[in-house]
């Protein structure tokens, strides 16, 4: 599947949020107003995943080259995985609600 083919809009299906596709060169995988995710890929990008349950964001943290990263745990199955925060985008990750998931513990 091709990069474009990849990053496309679509309607956040846990609050209902119309989210445009990121324009920073990478893809939308999460609803920047929530955070949430849908579970479609097995590995990023390449929407094998079978699954297609919620995934809620449980914790955020920080990559020396990737800059932050949040986890998504599917409700459904349980799988995690990591994703990086869109910010030098049009419609970036909601940054308040980033932080909040971080563990300053």
């Amino acid at each position: 599947m091709s990069r474009k083919a990849e990053n496309q809009g679509f309607t956040c299906e846990y609050c209902g949020t119309d989210v445009l596709p990121v324009t920073n060169g990478s893809y939308r995988n999460h609803c920047p107003v929530c955070l949430y995710s849908k579970h479609v890929d097995d590995y990023p990008g390449d929407r094998a995943g079978y699954c297609a349950g919620l995934m809620q964001p449980v914790s955020v943290s920080y990559h020396s080259k990737k800059g932050y990263q949040l986890t998504h745990r599917c409700l459904k199955c349980g799988f995690v995985t990591v994703n990086k925060v869109a910010r030098e985008t049009q419609q970036p990750d909601d940054f308040e609600k980033v932080l909040a998931l971080m563990n300053f513990s």
